[in-house]
């Protein structure tokens, strides 16, 4: 189903640009099989802008968050791309999660938490495991402030045990990552549409 919507890619490395990031790369896939789609995508590299610890819409002080908060509000998908740390997210994604959390006192003018009726999925890179985790722990947090799952709404890649190489250092994208991905976007891209044009009803 073509569809009409808009996607934003929160990119949760701790690399800063210019530097090459896997997370930002797997974002940019995910982002080019929603496109295939209809939906059109940016990416935000969370890392590159000011955003202060705590769980307020604004900490103040410069803050960056409120105009990320004001892009994800007018986008349909959010695509969380993290890379693996010690066996969890990054530290900027776990910050991310926890700034979202002001977007529950957030309502519409039918008291919907203003994410209810946007899409959510998740891409985890690493050369470690720690994927199913990090996947599990971001599908949880993005459902409890609104957002929806779709079937299969996320897609990975771990290198084997003890091995450095980096998921940006492939020569090709392995078949199943490849797969998995074009999945994810086509059940976000038919979800996202389905719920554009019927929003979930107030309680």
């Amino acid at each position: 189903m073509d569809t009409a919507l808009k996607a934003t890619a929160l990119v949760c490395t701790l690399k800063p640009s210019p530097f090459d990031s896997s997370s930002d790369l797997i974002a940019a896939q995910v982002l080019d099989e929603l496109g295939r789609h209809g939906v059109e995508g940016e990416a935000i590299r969370v890392v590159d802008h000011d955003i202060r610890p705590g769980v307020e819409a604004d900490m103040g002080d410069g803050d960056q968050w409120p105009k990320i908060a004001e892009r994800i509000r007018n986008s349909d998908i959010l695509v969380f791309a993290t890379p693996t740390w010690l066996g969890h997210m990054s530290s900027v994604a776990q910050r991310v999660l926890e700034r979202l959390d002001a977007e529950l006192s957030n309502t519409d003018d039918r008291g919907r938490p203003v994410m209810f009726g946007k899409i959510a999925v998740v891409a985890v890179v690493g050369n470690e495991d720690g994927a199913h985790k990090i996947i599990a722990d971001s599908h949880q947090a993005l459902n409890d402030i609104g957002f929806t799952i779709p079937a299969q709404g996320s897609t990975y890649w771990n290198s084997e045990a003890m091995n450095s190489q980096d998921f940006k250092d492939l020569e090709v994208t392995p078949t199943a990552v490849v797969t998995t991905t074009k999945t994810l976007a086509a059940n976000a891209a038919h979800l996202g549409s389905l719920l554009a044009h019927q929003q979930y009803p107030a309680v």
